[in-house]
């Protein structure tokens, strides 16, 4: 008999007219008090060298599932993954904290190589891994999966999990380090899934010279549309709110209104088969440049502390998920594979993993210092080191996947598709409690704690002041010193500009078409919306007295 049955028999009022299940009220309850537990355990051990929120959270999620599985002998449904809660309610806020909370400075700075790292690394990972997958599960012993199988395997191991090493990392001392793994952390989540659903909507029954070139153009298409439809919803949320005004009123429908918004930009991007997550990536990067601005003082603190508390407890929850997850006893012996083979195909999948991310950290990292100017803006190896390690571990969004393709098809229940679950199971765990454990001391000796990193130092972007005398015109007096002759300076090219000084002017050019076209429509920094008894009119009332 169940846990559930129990307590349906033990408690004195149960009928079938009750509003609210039990089974649903204990989940919740077990749920709610794991993550008291987790964040007061968290705080305890802030100090701690190899233990950090994320592998407690998962600690004490299989610690749980051991219970759980023990009191209902085996029959409880709180273990079983649910990608609905992952993927609908779970996800999204935490990406859109990220877009919401992101130094878009740093970010956009190292928007290169947060691109190639996140869109063309990936590739290149989900690629190793498939072809590896094809040629040895088979001698494993692997025999059922398909071609859309394999590609899928190479798109689910490509997706990182990066919070570890970001939980170390600091956005100050580490600048450089901290924006490009998270970025490419991001952009790696987003490009796994686009690469997986592209997969999943291509026919391999019929293999041809085009499909490589179908899979690029669905990627494409993906990826683009989902980034505009983002873009779109952000500028959307930012007009109304600067137009309507709604802070005059109440300053809680300023609130709810970017919530509620953002929720349906991703939304939207899953009703209509694209990234909800680089929608609402996008989405909360183009809130935070403008409609965050255009509300009131006390909207603007309200927001910053809701978002990142409703995606810390959703993280959380994630990883706790997980950990129990892990203990889905259904699918342990629905693969019925003995455990050297269990072994065997983990250890092959882990290998891939670690294969695939050398491959393109490497060599990218070091094309990227071939192409630098300066010596002071390389990246170093020990930094290249921390950038291949912040993407060795796996989380949720690999889990959820694997669970998307072996479970849904007719041939859910077969051994070789509950073999893939558990082996993918397997490398989170490993991958998020050991190398999650160690990250923290590693780290700690690679870096030099109070000192910042020279590529951050040599890279910034300078003043507008500065940016303006790249582009002086035809004309333009030159600020030479020489007052008398205002010796006359050409006009720079502006591609020859772009080729020399990439970000510089882009930077510029963006900031120009920024404050001339988009800020007086849409709003931004400058819109400063006044009502009375917000604190901005009560500091000029105090300060006018």
């Amino acid at each position: 008999m169940s846990i559930f049955e129990t307590m349906l028999q033990l408690l004195p009022v149960q009928s079938s007219s009750d509003l609210l299940s039990t089974s649903t009220v204990i989940a919740l309850t077990i749920f709610f008090s794991l993550l008291c537990a987790c964040i007061i355990i968290g705080h305890l051990l802030e100090e701690n060298r190899w233990a950090n929120e994320s592998i407690t959270a998962l600690l004490l999620g299989l610690v749980a599932g051991v219970v759980v599985l023990l009191v209902t002998k085996g029959h409880s449904r709180i273990q079983v993954f649910s990608e609905d809660l992952f993927f609908l309610y779970l996800l999204p806020p935490i990406i859109f904290n990220a877009g919401f909370q992101v130094k878009k400075k740093q970010f956009f700075k190292n928007f290169t190589i947060i691109l190639m790292f996140g869109i063309f690394g990936t590739v290149i990972s989900f690629c190793l891994i498939s072809l590896g997958a094809f040629l040895l599960f088979k001698r494993i012993g692997v025999e059922s999966l398909t071609t859309g199988d394999y590609l899928a395997v190479g798109a689910i191991l490509s997706a990182t999990d990066s919070v570890c090493t970001l939980q170390v990392l600091n956005q100050d001392e580490t600048p450089f380090l901290y924006s490009a793994v998270f970025g490419e952390g991001v952009v790696n989540d987003a490009t796994s899934i686009v690469l997986f659903n592209a997969v999943q909507s291509i026919d391999f029954s019929n293999i041809d010279a085009m499909i490589s070139l179908k899979l690029l153009g669905t990627f494409l298409y993906l990826f683009f549309s989902s980034t505009v439809l983002g873009i779109v919803a952000g500028l959307l949320s930012a007009f109304i709110i600067k137009t309507l005004y709604f802070g005059r009123h109440s300053t809680d429908r300023e609130v709810a209104l970017m919530l509620i918004m953002a929720y349906l930009s991703y939304m939207l991007a899953e009703l209509l088969s694209l990234s909800g997550i680089l929608t609402i990536f996008f989405c909360g990067i183009v809130m935070s440049h403008y409609t965050w601005h255009n509300v009131t003082e006390s909207s603007r603190i309200t927001t910053r502390h809701a978002f990142a508390t409703i995606s810390f407890i959703a993280e959380t929850f994630i990883f706790l998920y997980v950990g129990m997850d892990a203990l889905d006893i259904e699918k342990w012996k629905a693969s019925s594979a003995s455990a050297g083979t269990s072994f065997a195909v983990s250890s092959t999948l882990f290998a891939l993993v670690l294969v695939g991310r050398a491959a393109f950290v490497y060599p990218l990292a070091n094309f990227i210092n071939c192409i630098r100017n300066r010596s002071g803006s390389r990246i170093e190896f020990r930094q290249q080191f921390i950038m291949w390690w912040a993407g060795l571990m796996r989380g949720a969004v690999t889990v959820a996947l694997s669970y998307n393709q072996f479970s849904s098809s007719n041939d859910s229940e077969s051994k070789d598709s509950s073999l893939m679950i558990t082996s993918t199971i397997i490398v989170v765990l490993f991958s998020t409690v050991v190398f999650g454990s160690i990250t923290k001391p590693l780290i700690e000796a690679l870096l030099l704690r109070h000192a910042k990193s020279n590529v951050s130092d040599a890279t910034d972007i300078p003043s507008l002041e500065d940016l303006r005398l790249l582009f002086i015109e035809n004309g333009e007096p030159s600020d030479s010193g020489d007052n008398q002759q205002q010796a006359r300076v050409p006009k720079r090219n502006s591609l020859r500009l772009l080729i020399t000084h990439p970000t510089w002017t882009v930077h510029y050019l963006w900031r120009k078409f920024d404050d001339r076209f988009m800020r007086p429509v849409f709003g931004g920094r400058g819109f400063v919306p006044f009502v009375p008894g917000s604190p901005t009119s009560v500091a000029g009332e105090t300060s006018g007295t």
